[in-house]
C-alpha cells in the first residue's frame, strides 16, 4: 500500500479519536447538568463548584487537552485562563508568545493547559474531567481568577468576589494536590486589570488571601504585579496589550524571569532536548484560517480565469 493510500486512513483514525473524545466530553457535561461558564461575567455556579463550558469550541479544546495529557512527557504543567493559554499556544496570532515560551522553557518539558475565558469553576471542571489524570508533573503553575473578577466596579467595601475567588482557587489547589500529590505548585497572584482600575482593590485582597495558602514547600506563592505595574496597579508600558488585561511579550518575559529560578531549583538546568507534547491552539482559529485559505484560493482562481480570458498566459 502506498503512502498516498495510507494517508486518508490516518486522517480517519485521528478523526475517530477526536469524535470519541468529544462524545466523552458531551456525556460528562450532561452528567454535570450542562451548566455554562461565561467569559468573565460570572456564572450561576459558585466559584468552587466545577462547571463545564458547553460551547462546541471549548468542548473540542477540552478533547485536545485530554489528548495532550495522555501523551505524557510533561514535567511542568501550566494551568489557567487565556493569560496562560496564549503564552504556549500554536495560534498564528500568538507566534511571538510561543517563541518566548520556547526560548525560556525549552528543555524543561513544559506544557500549557490554559483555556481562554475560563473561570475558576471551569478550570475545576477540566481538572476533574481528565486533563491532569496520570500526567504526574513535577511542577504545576497556576494562575486563575481574573475572569471571576471581571471588570465590574466594586459593590461596596466587602465585595463578594473576594471570598468567592479565594474559595475557587483553594478548590483548584485541592484538586491539583489530589491528582498530582508529588508536584510542587507555583500559585500565581492574579495579575492587574487595567480595563477598569477600580477592580484593583478586589484583586489585591484576593492575592492577600491566596498568599496564605503557600507553605513554602509543596505550594509556593509568586506575585509579579510589582514588576508589571505601579503601586496603583497601572500596568507599565509594553507589559500588556491594548485591552489592559492580556500580557504582551514583555509581560510574559517578566513572568518567565520570576519562574525560571524556581524551575532551576526544583528541576536543575534545562536539558538539550524537550519531550513535552506539541502546543495546541484555538480550534475556531484553525477553522477561520482554513476558511480564509479557501477564500484566497477562490479569489486567485477568479483572477486567473479573468486574466486568461483577456490576455495571453504567463508562466511564473
Amino acid at each position: 500500500m502506498t503512502n498516498q493510500s495510507k494517508l486518508p486512513i490516518q486522517w480517519l483514525a485521528a478523526a475517530g479519536v477526536l469524535v470519541l473524545s468529544l462524545h466523552s466530553v458531551t456525556q460528562a457535561i450532561r452528567a454535570a447538568g450542562g451548566r455554562v461558564g461565561q467569559r468573565g461575567e460570572g456564572t450561576s455556579a459558585a466559584a468552587d463548584q466545577p462547571t463545564p463550558r458547553n460551547d462546541s469550541n471549548s468542548q473540542i479544546a477540552h478533547a485536545q487537552l485530554l489528548e495532550k495529557a495522555r501523551k505524557g512527557g510533561i514535567d511542568i504543567y501550566f494551568e489557567g485562563d487565556s493569560i496562560t493559554r496564549r503564552w504556549g499556544a500554536s495560534d498564528d496570532q500568538y507566534k511571538a508568545f510561543l517563541a518566548n515560551w520556547r526560548q525560556n522553557f525549552f528543555g524543561w518539558n513544559a506544557a500549557d493547559f490554559g483555556w481562554g475565558g475560563d473561570t475558576t469553576q471551569n478550570i475545576l471542571w477540566r481538572l476533574k474531567n481528565g486533563e491532569l489524570d496520570n500526567v504526574n508533573p513535577k511542577i504545576i503553575v497556576l494562575m486563575a481568577g481574573t475572569n471571576n473578577v471581571g471588570k465590574l466596579s466594586p459593590q461596596g467595601s466587602d465585595d463578594p468576589r473576594v471570598a468567592e475567588v479565594t474559595r475557587g482557587i483553594k478548590a483548584i489547589l485541592d484538586v491539583c494536590q489530589q491528582k498530582a500529590p508529588n508536584a510542587t505548585i507555583v500559585l500565581m497572584g492574579v495579575t492587574p486589570r487595567n480595563d477598569n482600575l477600580a477592580v484593583m482593590p478586589i484583586i489585591n485582597q484576593i492575592n492577600d488571601n491566596i498568599a496564605r495558602f503557600a507553605n513554602g514547600k509543596k505550594i509556593k506563592y509568586l506575585n509579579i504585579n510589582d514588576r508589571l505595574a505601579d503601586k496603583d496597579g497601572k500596568l507599565f508600558e509594553g507589559m500588556a496589550n491594548r485591552d489592559g488585561l492580556h500580557l504582551d511579550v514583555k509581560g510574559y518575559q517578566v513572568w518567565a524571569n520570576a519562574l525560571k529560578p524556581i524551575f532551576a531549583d526544583l528541576l536543575g538546568p534545562p536539558a538539550k532536548e524537550d519531550h513535552a507534547p506539541p502546543p495546541t491552539g484555538d480550534p475556531s482559529a484553525r477553522k477561520i484560517s482554513a476558511s480564509s485559505r479557501q477564500s484566497e484560493v477562490r479569489r486567485q482562481s477568479l483572477r486567473a480565469s479573468t486574466a486568461n480570458a483577456s490576455s495571453p498566459a504567463v508562466m511564473f
